[in-house]
């Protein structure tokens, strides 16, 4: 049995993965700092921020994903956020490279989170692809980053695969979450202009990407986990609105309110492009939620 040890195995995504990884037959351990246990798998400790890491954890794993990273839109970037953001991503990252390398351990394969926020907060006609360079903006810096680090576990002979997500879609919080909470009290409006694109993906097939970049060994680099339909902020919060039986209000969140709220970090939110998922598609993945209107009807019921 393949034993797959994962960081933030706690959060959302964590914890959605990690119970379809055990439904398939691996062994699942999680890498954690929190006292917070998910139920049925084994936890081992270790602090980044201190340089801690139990060695048993990575010694036991024949897979490593790497999920682990702050929530980049829970708080508004301050200098201090920025920071946290970093090295939440970074160090921890290099924690576990540096675990590797002295332990001598041979991975079958090193999986980093990323995300589209590698092509920057901008829109724009153009459709993104794997080959496009990292935008020169906070995100696009923050992921360039995290990818570089997951790059050096390929001198360590593990195969590498970066996994940049759009917004991920899950049945309790996160963002549709937010979204939801205000639908459902007739708050349903685009942000700005709400033609800025909106590239998402339903963590079923979010994690359905994850598990085929632990099975298929043709996977190297980095791939966009994004859903095939192009949708902007406006048609997002039309198809909530409608899967409530909401209203979609006008007018829209106008820029300056989104700015004086979040800062900086509104960029991500009045800003997108499209992203391709064509690459993950040609090595043979198959969405199951490729579209709007089917995912919530699966989220929202």
């Amino acid at each position: 049995m393949k034993t797959i040890l994962i960081t933030g195995g706690t959060g959302v995504i964590g914890r959605h993965l990690s119970r379809r990884l055990a439904e398939i037959g691996y062994r699942v351990c999680i890498l954690s700092r929190s006292e917070t246990k998910v139920h049925g798998f084994e936890h081992y400790f270790w602090d980044p921020f201190r340089n801690k890491i139990d060695p048993e954890g990575v010694a036991e794993a024949d897979c490593i994903i790497h999920l682990a990273g702050a929530n980049i839109g829970e708080k508004r970037w301050t200098k201090e956020r920025k920071q946290e953001l970093y090295d939440s991503r970074i160090k921890t990252g290099e924690l576990i490279l540096e675990n590797v390398r002295t332990s001598g351990k041979r991975l079958s394969v090193f999986i980093s989170a990323s995300a589209t926020g590698y092509y920057g907060m901008t829109t724009s006609g153009k459709i993104f692809s794997e080959t496009d360079e990292a935008a020169p903006d906070f995100t696009g810096e923050l992921c360039r980053h995290w990818e570089s680090v997951a790059d050096r576990f390929s001198e360590t002979g593990a195969r590498t695969v970066k996994i940049r997500s759009g917004v991920v879609l899950t049945p309790r919080g996160g963002a549709l979450g937010r979204i939801t909470a205000l639908a459902r009290v007739g708050l349903a409006s685009a942000l700005g202009t709400g033609k800025q694109y909106f590239p998402w993906i339903h963590v079923e097939d979010l994690c359905g990407i994850y598990i085929k970049a632990v099975e298929d060994t043709s996977l190297n680099g980095a791939f966009n986990a994004v859903s095939p339909e192009h949708i902007t902020n406006s048609d997002l919060m039309k198809a909530v609105a409608k899967s409530l039986d909401k209203p979609f209000i006008a007018p829209n969140v106008p820029p300056f309110a989104m700015k004086l709220v979040f800062g900086e970090m509104a960029g991500m939110l009045l800003e997108g492009s499209r992203v391709s998922p064509e690459k993950i598609i040609r090595a043979g993945y198959n969405f199951r939620f490729p579209c709007i209107e089917d995912a919530l009807k699966d989220l929202l019921g």
